[in-house]
């Protein structure tokens, strides 16, 4: 496994949990594919065009741990990880696949899972 891709994915993955990137239209367009859904940990179904307003997704406090990655094909990689609501006090599981596609990473799918 490369420890620069799984280094690489992190990133993205932190950068999601960021203010300036939530908040931010094309930073989001930038890192999620055009046919990206999410199953979120709410239980809603979110769709990248249906779901990212102008403000963005809205900003979270979140702490993301123990990430790991393993790949599916050459272009495609399965990233999974924990990450901590701050505000919520609240656990998930998560998991996200990442496409190689236009010389980038982009986030294809993703799930939370509320631990109990």
């Amino acid at each position: 496994m490369d420890p620069s891709l799984k280094a690489h994915l992190q990133y993205l993955e932190e950068q999601l949990l960021q203010p300036e990137v939530r908040s931010s239209r094309e930073a989001l367009q930038r890192i999620l594919a055009e046919n990206f859904f999410e199953f979120g940990s709410s239980g809603r179904v979110l769709y990248k065009n249906e779901s990212i307003g102008e403000e963005g997704i809205g900003e979270v406090e979140m702490a993301l741990s123990d990430f790991e990655i393993q790949e599916l094909a050459e272009d495609v990689v399965l990233a999974t990880y924990r990450i901590f609501n701050v505000t919520q006090k609240q656990e998930s599981l998560r998991s996200s696949i990442w496409k190689f596609k236009d010389a980038r990473w982009q986030l294809v799918f993703h799930q939370g899972t509320k631990c109990i």
